[in-house]
This record gives C-alpha cells, sequence and structure tokens, in this order.
C-alpha cells in the first residue's frame, strides 16, 4: 500500500501521525507542504484545511485519526 502523509512543521498532530505510524510499523512518505507549494494547493483543492493529510491507496483523511491507523494496520497494511 501506498501512504503518503503530508506535513508542515509545528504541526502536534503531524507529529502524533507520524509516531503512530512507526509504532505500527507502517511505510509512508513524508511530503511538507510548506516545502511543497503544488502540492498544498492540490490538498487546497482537494477541501483539506488542516495537517496532517494521509492519503493512502484506500482513502484519505486529515488530521491524527489513530481510528484510522488501527484500520490500516487490521486490514494488513503494516510493513
Amino acid at each position: 500500500m501506498s501512504t503518503t502523509i503530508y506535513t508542515k512543521p509545528g504541526c502536534p498532530q503531524c507529529t502524533a501521525t507520524r509516531r503512530a505510524f512507526d509504532r505500527a510499523g507502517l511505510d509512508y512518505r513524508t511530503v511538507d507542504i510548506t516545502r511543497d507549494p503544488a502540492a498544498a494547493q492540490t490538498l487546497r483543492d482537494a477541501g483539506f484545511l488542516q495537517a496532517p493529510v494521509v492519503v493512502t491507496d484506500a482513502g484519505s483523511w486529515s488530521g491524527y485519526r489513530p481510528d484510522r491507523i488501527r484500520l490500516l494496520v487490521r486490514r494488513g497494511d503494516a510493513a
């Protein structure tokens, strides 16, 4: 499964999301939206107004969502 976490510096929910992914053994790549204006605009165009934004093959969400992360683990998306 391909997962991208769009983050920004100083974002506690971003840090919590990355830590939860790490603890769960889930693979992901990060994109700092302050360094990638095109990615930031794409997320805004899609209606996302807060970081982090997590995009997986199974869907996407914004904010720290431990419930959604647990679902990924249950589906067997852990490395």
